[in-house]
């Protein structure tokens, strides 16, 4: 918070990820972004999905420019899967936005600290290796499949092994901003999936939603799991557990909860399908 909003092209101050070896299937290929331009084409991807696509509410900057944008973009790093297919050639089809805790402390703090208060998260860091804020994930309507997953999934599993994190967070989303509406999916969460206390981060008081809206007999748990969102399940998949409270966030339409994914959970349940070797989880 409070960081000024710049172009992509000039982004002073920020220390980007040192360039990775792309991973590439077929005409796909993740890999950070290199350039202002790519990472333009990212916000562009962003806006196509989350305003065009979802009914959030772009400011007058972003709906003069088609991107979605804010000052956290001048800081992260942009994971992107770019297809080289001959049609579309260098095209951004898929976006995740990572943010990790040594850049975050130096710029101003996580995007999420401004709903969430996660002093649990922080006090964990030192021990278990820093922080990565997973954020603005995106796929092109072609794209959303298996690979493009996976590809993500490998890309965020290479970053992981660079630069020694220990915990995953950021938030998942449930469309619509009635909290009521999703009263099984909520509940359902807090019951099977809340995460223990010294991982628990809370949405800040003037914002908290209580998640806790159902009796958990009053729930059927199997039923309820299917209609989560598809990125909620996946994270779920890989050993997420949730925060306590909900937040509303009227920009994008959606009601948030916190996920956070402590990846030597994930380095176990994940080590060969991602490509998660044992120096993945922090020492």
């Amino acid at each position: 918070m409070g960081l000024p909003v710049r172009t992509p092209a000039a982004r002073p101050g920020w220390t980007p990820a040192p360039p990775e070896t792309p991973i590439r299937v077929g005409q796909l290929e993740v890999r950070l972004a290199q350039s202002g331009v790519e990472v333009a084409a990212a916000q562009a991807l962003r806006y196509k999905i989350f305003y065009d696509e979802m009914g959030a509410q772009p400011t007058h900057a972003m709906l003069a420019s088609r991107r979605d944008i804010d000052a956290h973009d001048n800081v992260c790093d942009h994971l992107l899967v770019i297809d080289h297919d001959a049609g579309v050639r260098g095209q951004v089809v898929g976006t995740y936005r990572l943010l990790r805790q040594s850049v975050a402390q130096a710029h101003g703090g996580f995007y999420s600290a401004g709903e969430y208060d996660l002093t649990p998260l922080l006090a964990q860091a030192p021990a278990s290796g820093q922080l990565l804020e997973l954020g603005r994930s995106c796929v092109a309507p072609a794209y959303r499949n298996a690979t493009t997953i996976s590809l993500l999934w490998r890309g965020i599993a290479s970053y992981l092994q660079a630069h020694r994190i220990g915990h995953l967070f950021g938030c998942a989303s449930l469309h619509g901003t009635d909290p009521a509406a999703h009263a099984a999916e909520l509940s359902y969460l807090y019951h099977h999936h809340l995460a223990p206390p010294e991982l628990r981060a809370r949405t800040l008081p003037a914002h908290f939603v209580e998640m806790d809206r159902l009796p958990a007999e009053r729930i059927d748990a199997r039923a309820t799991a299917r209609t989560l969102p598809p990125l909620l399940k996946g994270y779920l998949r890989v050993g997420a557990m949730v925060g306590d409270g909900a937040f509303i966030d009227r920009q994008f339409n959606t009601v948030d909860v916190f996920v956070v994914m402590p990846v030597a959970q994930i380095t176990r349940r994940y080590a060969g399908r991602f490509d998660l070797g044992a120096d993945a989880t922090a020492a």
